[in-house]
């Protein structure tokens, strides 16, 4: 399967050389941008305040979920509601005028996006239109945030002038009026949501200023045509290196293990990233309560594995953390929150916010109280909160763990929320009955606020010492507050997920704990901490290592950042609060960088300020390059030519009157990439690092660890 991916601004030919381009390869055609009509022909229809973004939100997913369909067939691509034909329709003078206020809604654009993302995938199939061959996509985000690993990423541009010229052209074709200003007003009102008149990092920019159509058409045909033979091409056989001077041994007269045999013999491309998922809009239930009531510990319960830091302690949760969780058939997401108290102030305020915000953004809410200490006066006023904001809500009257404690629910019947339901979240009584409640309540809400992760985004972890600025970092990213933030050390304790926006594209951010100096020092809510800080960084693929420059930096400091090189993630150095050096200040941390930092000194270094946002635009193009390192592959054949050649240059000093040569190598594997080096004897430390340095400096691989094993194996004896 070929994806094709063209994106750029109106009057560029993109619908025409798209549809020809995908006639001639036999391919599926879509237009996403004939789904952003279609979602505002529907609004229209059903008679929606386009300014009450909520009613949008809700109307767009119910649109493309039970009423929209599209056809693919490039010689006649159709919309369909509910199979009735609304090709013409979406076209009309009142779509047209309306459809940037309805895109310009990041919700709306997200369940767009992934309607598309789905429509691509089904091409895989040999049931689809195009039988498994593959799809022409082109619209607004198609090369970066739809589909950024297409085969083919283009961004199809031209003059303003040349552009207005051919809408101008086409609109008098139509017999329809197009004023002088038509192309400048549809830049400018896209711009707002998305990137299309500069290409993105490992995008192709055509500019068809000065061609027709029939050389715009056949340029593309060539990139097709390119990516079709290279999809063709093979590096398993290194024939072609057997009579190279440096390798004239040839692999197979020396003694190899099946290992070794299987190694050699693995495909180009088995590599494989995390299966995408369809994302899937589900709802969203928040748990809520006084502090130290048992909000974590029902959390876990509903998930079935401890993954809140749980500790006999008041106020151990702080940030807002959301986990997908299921019960009976149902996917929901469920909000752990940190206690919610009134009239507090410093990170107690903070975190009663963080509560207060998830109220509001959830569909349903479990107010979680304490059976044994009874009804307070904070309760009370959670439950004004809770009535302010309108939400369904199940009363928990938790820490119940007998029968005969039953009637201590009843003194919460006075909330007026209906009947409280005992439980015991330690033990898990009662919470069966407690999630069959909620869950109602969930579906009657008649809203899916949260989506279900997209495990396709790439995921960043922000690790560090404590308070090194991690969670300010994110929330300068996101342009809000998702972490508390306080000059308290180690406020956050629970990994915190987030999908930010950022370059064009969605991904997915890590907020951690910071990692402590010695684990086994540390005991309670840190100690449980710092495990999910490990977990956290397993599961990422490049990790944000931040240091605050203001403070000297410590032992401690490089112990975070070789965890993260030593799991073998990319890795992105920040150096938090620059802007607070003075000129001696700045000279220091120089010296040391040169002298502390030998080892990552192929990871990227951004000086900056989470807090004023100073620099930190600088850090999506680090992490893209980081990451396009990490997954980078050198073929067979290239990597041992390379090899011969700097062996030659370079000779391996002679050990004990021996000299080990370098038989064979292939890259074993990515993510980090490793390499697989078939010697005639061991091969020393110095000799490894100038392979090492030698593959940067000729492939790049900056951001990202390599890693090289030397297989020693003796030649075969005569028998």
């Amino acid at each position: 399967m070929i994806t094709v991916a063209i994106d750029g601004p109106a009057g560029v030919g993109k619908s025409s050389v798209s549809k020809a381009l995908a006639k001639d390869f036999g391919l599926a055609y879509l237009d996403t941008g004939a789904m952003y009509r279609a979602a505002t022909w529907w609004c229209l229809d059903q008679n929606i305040d386009l300014d009450d973004q909520q009613a949008v939100i809700d109307a767009v997913l119910d649109f493309c979920t039970q009423h929209l369909d599209i056809t693919v067939n490039p010689d006649d691509p159709r919309v369909l509601c509910d199979e009735k034909d609304i090709s013409e329709e979406i076209r009309s003078h009142d779509v047209s005028s309306s459809v940037s206020r309805v895109s310009s809604i990041p919700q709306v654009r997200q369940i767009l996006i992934d309607a598309q993302r789905r429509l691509i995938a089904r091409e895989s199939g040999d049931e689809s239109f195009s039988q498994g061959r593959g799809v022409v996509a082109e619209g607004r985000d198609i090369t970066t945030v739809v589909a950024p690993k297409a085969d083919v990423r283009v961004l199809l541009t031209a003059r303003e002038e040349v552009r207005q010229a051919r809408r101008s052209g086409q609109a008098k074709i139509k017999a329809a009026h197009v004023g002088k200003d038509d192309v400048a007003a549809r830049d400018k009102a896209d711009s707002k949501v998305t990137s299309f008149l500069t290409a993105a990092r490992g995008v192709t920019t055509v500019d068809n200023s000065e061609m027709n159509f029939e050389q715009t058409l056949e340029a593309f045909e060539r990139m097709v045509e390119n990516v079709l033979d290279e999809k063709g091409e093979t590096y398993e056989a290194p024939e072609e290196l057997v009579d190279d001077p440096e390798f004239s041994d040839n692999i197979d007269d020396y003694e190899l293990s099946d290992e070794d045999r299987e190694l050699l013999a693995a495909s180009e491309d088995s590599d494989q990233g995390p299966a995408e998922r369809a994302r899937k809009a589900v709802g969203v239930l928040a748990v809520v309560g006084r502090p130290n009531v048992g909000k974590s510990t029902l959390v876990n319960r509903i998930l079935g594995r401890r993954a809140a830091v749980v500790e006999d302690t008041p106020g151990v949760t702080r940030d807002r953390v959301s986990y997908e969780a299921e019960w009976a058939g149902t996917d929901f997401l469920v909000v752990d929150t940190g206690g919610w108290e009134a009239d507090v102030e410093g990170i107690d305020s903070a975190i009663a916010s963080q509560a207060q915000i998830a109220v509001e953004l959830s569909d349903a809410v479990v107010l979680v109280v304490d059976g044994q200490i009874g009804m307070t006066d904070t309760d009370e006023r959670i439950v004004k909160m809770l009535r302010t904001a309108g939400k369904p809500v199940t009363v928990a009257v938790n820490k119940v763990d007998k029968n005969d404690q039953e009637y201590l629910a009843a003194d919460f019947w006075s909330l007026g929320l209906g009947e409280p339901i005992a439980i015991s979240a330690m033990h898990g009584r009662g919470v069966g009955d407690l999630l069959d409640d909620a869950l109602a309540k969930l579906k009657k809400a008649d809203k899916t606020s949260g989506l279900l992760k997209d495990t396709n985004l790439r995921r960043i972890a922000l690790v560090g010492r404590p308070n090194v600025g991690k969670s300010s970092l994110l929330n300068q990213l996101a342009q809000e507050d998702r972490s508390v933030v306080n000059d308290e050390a180690g406020t956050t304790r629970d990994p915190v997920d987030e999908e930010i926006s950022l370059g064009g594209q969605q991904w997915l951010f890590i907020d951690t704990a910071g990692i402590k100096r010695r684990m086994h020092r540390v005991s309670g809510a840190d100690y449980y901490s710092s495990l999910r800080t490990q977990a956290a960084l397993e599961r990422s693929e490049l990790a944000l290592v931040l240091f605050d420059v203001s403070h000297p930096i410590a032992e401690q400091d490089l112990r975070v950042m070789s965890q993260a090189v030593d799991a073998g993630r990319a890795v992105v150095l920040i150096f938090n609060k620059w802007d607070l050096l003075d000129d001696f200040g700045r000279e220091r941390i120089e010296r040391l960088y040169a002298t502390e930092f030998e080892r990552v000194t192929w990871a990227q270094r951004i000086n900056l300020s989470a807090l004023t946002g100073w620099h930190t635009n600088r850090i999506v193009e680090a992490m893209e390059t980081a990451l396009t390192s990490w997954d980078k592959r050198i073929p067979t054949g290239k990597l041992n030519t390379f090899l011969g050649k700097i062996q030659q240059a370079h000779p391996h000093p002679l050990r004990g009157g021996k000299q080990p040569r370098v038989l064979f190598a292939t890259q074993a594997s990515t993510r980090p990439p490793r390499f697989v080096i078939f010697t005639t004897g061991f091969l020393d430390h110095g000799y490894r690092r100038y392979i090492e340095r030698s593959l940067r400096e000729e492939f790049g691989f900056e951001g990202t660890p390599i890693q090289i094993s030397v297989h020693v194996r003796e030649k075969k004896k005569n028998r």
